[in-house]
Parts: structure tokens; sequence; C-alpha cells
């Protein structure tokens, strides 16, 4: 059985950290190319990601340094499918984007406050509660 402990919770963390700057990234290129003819809009996907993460929980660890927690996989980038183009070719959505930034945006927010609210209780233990 696995263990959850603090530094897969902080790792868990990062990962979702690192996901929501990708997803920002990506949206933040659509829009930068929110003119460009026949642009295609972009989506960050992390559907590989995903089942690489998944096919590590079927494993058995017998040891925590068989699988080392190494730099997060970046997601891939594919076109959106099901958007409406313009005379241009462009299919950038505006409030689409935006959207899935304020979503990205939240997301991060809420990983940034439970790794400071962990970083909290280390800083309490280690002064002894005071």
């Amino acid at each position: 059985m696995n263990e959850i402990n603090d530094s897969a919770i902080m790792a868990a963390l990062g990962r979702q950290m690192t996901q929501a700057v990708a997803k920002q990234a990506v949206a933040a290129g659509n829009l930068a190319n929110l003119d460009t003819p026949n642009y295609k809009t972009r989506d960050a996907s992390f559907d590989a990601v995903l089942d690489g993460e998944m096919h590590k929980l079927k494993m058995t660890v017998t040891d925590a340094r068989h699988i080392s927690a190494s730099e997060p996989a970046t997601p891939q980038t594919t076109e959106a499918q099901g958007l409406d183009a313009r005379r241009d070719g462009n299919n950038v959505q505006l409030d689409r984007e935006l959207l899935t930034m304020t979503r990205a945006s939240a997301d991060f927010a809420a990983a940034q406050q439970a790794l400071s609210a962990k970083f909290r209780l280390i800083r309490f233990a280690i002064n002894e509660g005071r």
C-alpha cells in the first residue's frame, strides 16, 4: 500500500502548480495570436502525464528510491477541436482563453495556499509551538 507522506503531498502540490502555469502559458500564447490569420487554438493536454502517474500507482514499490520524483512531465499541446473559425481562419475565443487563465490561476492559488499551510505546520513544529 502506498503511504501518503509529507514529501508526496509537497510533490503533488508542486505538480499542480506546474500544470497550472503550463495551462496559463498555453492560454497566453493563444491570446497573443488572437489576430493572427489561420492561427488555431492550442490546449494543454495532460492525458499522457496522467497515464504515467496512474501506471506508477499500480506498481509495487519496495524501496522509496525506485521511483524518483523527478521533474514533472510537460504537457503536450494539441489543437483545440470544435471551435468555430472566423473569416481569417483564426479560431481563438477571447472569453474561453480568459476563463482558462482564471481557472488555472485559481488552481495555482489553491495549491500555493495548501503548500503555505504545510510550511507553517513545519515551522510550528521546529519552533516547538512558540
